[in-house]
């Protein structure tokens, strides 16, 4: 990702079930570190779509019946998520083989990449690690900002995230980003609820769980079916991140 020299706006993405779906390989994942952790098999998974790595794993214990006490939450934490990137580092090459691009997506973020006065990064519940060799995998890494993204390697709310990488894009590129407009492109009503605690506007994509009704219900500003329409998701982006874009 190049460093531009004036920044405008703000681009994030989700990246699960809005760009790829590695479904298949991320639960096998998150089994073998639950085990790995707790010593007991995953065999109540909770729900998935819209949560951060950390949030499930916690629901996971409490579903699974893990006994509390074993250590503190922080160094469960901590142990967790280094399992998980283990376990999803020994699955690489599956991301490929058993994942997919969603249609249009690698089209729609090399475009959005060259837009005047945009940086884009990811606002994701995936731990850092393993969403950077999500990116990597199915190349869209090399146009977006990953070193300033949120992650759910922070136990925050992703509203708060989005907040978080208002600040860190600021840090690394000189320019104040509190009142550049945002968009976060994301698939579930949980992201449209962060998004408007973060400041930004929401273009939602029915690419996920959720039915575009319910996406629109939720207060998306804009509901796509999908990102296989370029110039769509452009038009989109441009018109919510203009400078008029206030709420």
């Amino acid at each position: 990702m190049r460093r531009r020299c004036a920044i405008d706006r703000l681009v994030l993405w989700n990246i699960d079930l809005t760009l790829i779906d590695v479904g298949r390989v991320a639960r096998d994942a998150l089994a073998d570190a639950f085990r790995q952790v707790t010593g007991r098999p995953l065999a109540a998974l909770p729900q998935l779509a819209g949560r951060s790595d950390t949030e499930i794993f916690f629901e996971s214990l409490y579903l699974n019946d893990v006994p509390p006490g074993a250590a503190d939450d922080s160094e469960l934490l901590a142990r967790y998520c280094h399992a998980l990137a283990a376990a999803f580092a020994q699955r690489e090459d599956d991301l490929v083989r058993q994942g997919r691009l969603l249609p249009g997506a690698r089209e729609a973020v090399l475009a959005v990449a060259d837009l005047p006065g945009v940086v884009q990064t990811v606002l994701t519940g995936t731990i850092e690690p393993n969403a950077v060799r999500k990116l990597a995998a199915f190349g869209l890494d090399r146009a977006l900002d990953v070193t300033i993204g949120g992650y759910g390697s922070d136990a925050y709310p992703r509203g708060s995230l989005l907040l978080q990488v208002r600040r860190r894009a600021s840090e690394k590129y000189g320019t104040p980003l509190d009142d550049v407009p945002a968009v976060y492109l994301a698939d579930t009503a949980r992201d449209i609820e962060a998004a408007a605690v973060g400041g930004a506007r929401c273009v939602a994509v029915a690419s996920g769980r959720e039915t575009a009704a319910e996406l629109q219900e939720a207060g998306a500003d804009l509901v796509l079916a999908d990102l296989s329409d370029t110039g769509q998701v452009l038009t989109a982006v441009d018109r919510l991140t203009s400078v008029h874009a206030r709420r």
